[in-house]
């Protein structure tokens, strides 16, 4: 997966706007930081801290649990899992500029020595061994196209009896042209499995327990309020944000909306255990 690639998807360009989004409310890029100061700053997926909460919940996890993330983005969901249940999380980024801002703000929150940033794709074997007790994953395994290598991967990266925890998207039905085109240039989608497809993936790799809810209603309604609440503050996002980046992640949550609304995409929170 080339880095340079996932770039369409404008919701990964000009990733310093959390320092903009914090200096406007008076927080400098010096200062030490609270997983809260981040909130509705550092969570790319669907409802923020109350979907990690959910994941730490069925997860089970605790002190001494040790979870790996893969496409940690800038890492909200890593540090929050880790300073709300104090376990160890290692955060696998592909993008460097993510990875880098990643790290500022883990530092600045005093979060080092729980939470591990790594640059690299998980295809290359960075969270082999069998070292987890759970993998967990937000709005990122859609952009691997090779389905039976990445489970392979997470798969190897977690302990006998250990947990996944995934929230990703899929096709409820055929695309349209045009819903392809956003897909994979807006989204950088590579993969979106049906319900059953995903299933399948999973216990191939040697997953059991598998169960898969359906979040599209919920995540339509999300992705829709977003857009409109975002639209309505458009003159305060280029103030802060400067017209072009306002306007990039305005495209992008337009085009996340047309295709939830167009009832093709589909939303998917996932467990399983692997056997």
């Amino acid at each position: 997966m080339a880095e340079k690639n996932i770039k369409s998807m404008k919701l990964y360009n000009h990733v310093d706007r959390a320092y903009r989004e914090l200096e406007e409310v008076g927080i400098d890029r010096e200062s030490p930081l609270s997983v809260e100061d981040l909130q509705g700053v550092d969570q790319w997926h669907y409802h923020g801290h109350d979907a990690v909460a959910r994941a730490a919940e069925l997860l089970n996890l605790g002190p001494d649990s040790r979870v790996a993330e893969v496409g940690s983005g800038m890492g909200g969901p890593a540090r929050f899992l880790a300073d709300k249940t104090g376990c160890h999380v290692t955060a696998l980024e592909l993008q460097p500029d993510l990875n880098d801002l990643a790290i500022d703000l883990t530092a600045r929150c005093s979060l080092g020595d729980r939470v591990t940033h790594l640059c690299g794709d998980v295809l290359d074997g960075h969270l082999a061994g069998g070292r987890f007790d759970a993998v967990v994953s937000w709005l990122a395994l859609y952009h691997i196209a090779d389905r039976d290598a990445l489970f392979a991967q997470v798969a190897d990266a977690i302990k006998p009896g250990g947990g996944l925890y995934v929230e990703d998207i899929g096709r409820r039905g055929a695309f349209t042209p045009s819903e392809k085109e956003l897909l994979e240039v807006m989204l950088f989608g590579q993969c979106t499995p049906t319900q059953e497809e995903y299933r399948q993936d999973l216990a191939k790799a040697g997953f059991d327990t598998i169960e898969i809810e359906d979040m599209t209603a919920d995540w339509s309604h999300f992705t829709n309020r977003r857009l409109q609440d975002y639209r309505a503050k458009m003159d305060r996002h280029e103030r802060v944000q400067g017209p072009e980046v306002a306007q990039a992640l305005d495209e992008f949550y337009g085009a996340v909306d047309n295709l939830f609304q167009g009832g093709n995409l589909a939303g998917f929170r996932i467990t399983a255990q692997k056997s």
